[in-house]
């Protein structure tokens, strides 16, 4: 009996001290009490006090870090002091809210920013004084590592299908498609493979457009741009530059990061 009580007044406790959010009409309402007011351009939104003083922005980011990994997260900017923007996590009152009730619902929650006072200035001072970490899962976390190894290689694939490292030569691709040059996404479908090749003219893999495969001469394998849904969707062809970056993380030993050549002192020869 006495553990339903408990368990009754705990459930009450949680119901009453459950903040009602709404937004309508630019104007963000605590238990039905006006406590700021909300603008939206361009993806960025303007959270402003009653009076119409903008305070800070949120900004929503969705982008692909490498394959079909992409990241979801927020910028928020102090308009009084833009010297510093912060990247953080960002949750919704459901999956299927928009970003405006995002941002009001992660402002009010997570941070604290806005409470039944209004926009709490020293609350949002101490968010930049401490940034919280970013909770990433292992497959993003791995995801941004690869993207770091590719950054380096600073790969391009030229008019002539030639994959150029740091603009040195590393490998090339045969079997281009008609579209080749005036697309840099493979969009032809063709029953012959896109095959690639090292600088030294050893096969390194293939590309199989029906059915989107890359495959090491080694036997590994993997499917580009699989389809997803909802925010997270991808496109769905890709690029000859994400083709030799993939080719580039399957097989090690087909592209060599090139270090920086080290010129020593400058010697003048003095006629004896």
């Amino acid at each position: 009996m006495k553990k339903s009580i408990i368990i009754f007044f705990t459930i009450l406790g949680i119901f009453l001290n459950a903040q009602n959010i709404k937004t309508k009409r630019g104007i963000i309402n605590l238990d039905g009490i006006p406590v700021a007011k909300i603008s939206n351009k361009s993806n960025e939104y303007t959270f402003m006090d009653l009076k119409e003083t903008p305070l800070y922005t949120i900004k929503f980011i969705d982008k692909s870090i490498v394959d079909s990994v992409r990241d979801s997260y927020i910028q928020i900017n102090r308009v009084y002091n833009r010297d510093k923007t912060i990247e953080v996590d960002y949750s919704s009152p459901s999956a299927f809210s928009g970003e405006e009730k995002s941002a009001v619902y992660t402002s009010v929650k997570d941070f604290k920013i806005i409470d039944t006072k209004g926009i709490n200035v020293k609350t949002l001072d101490e968010l930049f004084s401490n940034v919280p970490k970013r909770k990433l899962d292992s497959k993003t976390k791995d995801a941004y590592t690869i993207r770091k190894k590719i950054d380096k290689l600073n790969l391009e694939v030229n008019k002539v299908g030639e994959i150029l490292s740091n603009g040195v030569p590393v490998g090339y691709f045969t079997n281009l498609p008609v579209s080749f040059g005036s697309d840099d996404k493979i969009i032809d479908k063709s029953f012959i493979d896109i095959e690639i090749y090292d600088a030294k003219s050893k096969l390194i893999g293939k590309y199989i457009t029906t059915t989107k495969q890359l495959k090491t001469a080694g036997g590994k394998s993997f499917t580009l741009f699989k389809e997803m849904s909802g925010r997270a969707s991808i496109l769905k062809y890709p690029t000859y530059k994400a083709l030799a970056e993939r080719m580039a993380i399957m097989d090690p030993n087909f592209i060599k990061i090139q270090e920086k050549v080290s010129v020593g002192p400058v010697t003048k020869d003095t006629p004896n």
